[in-house]
């Protein structure tokens, strides 16, 4: 019923065929990390502050920030090993 109702209203769903709570929890996560160390703990007064914190801080996560699912590499790492081994 929810999820017709937001195909009536031209929302496009974000989750497999299935409909499992799963499917967004990886990205979810991640937009819990950019709101709370970043947005929340800066006053952006433009856009174009706005825009320049927020590829200051994915930059800092993809290629200085270890993720401990990674075993300690940050993303950059991660996949720069995984391109190796392709």
């Amino acid at each position: 019923r929810f999820t017709g109702l937001l195909q009536q209203a031209g929302v496009r769903i974000s989750m497999d065929g299935r409909g499992r709570w799963m499917d967004n929890v990886f990205i979810e996560r991640l937009w819990r990390s950019l709101k709370y160390e970043c947005v929340y703990l800066h006053a952006f007064e433009t856009g174009s502050e706005l825009r320049a914190g927020l590829s200051k801080w994915i930059g800092y996560y993809n290629a200085g920030r270890p993720h401990s699912a990674l075993a300690g590499q940050t993303p950059d790492e991660a996949h720069a090993v995984t391109r190796l081994a392709a």
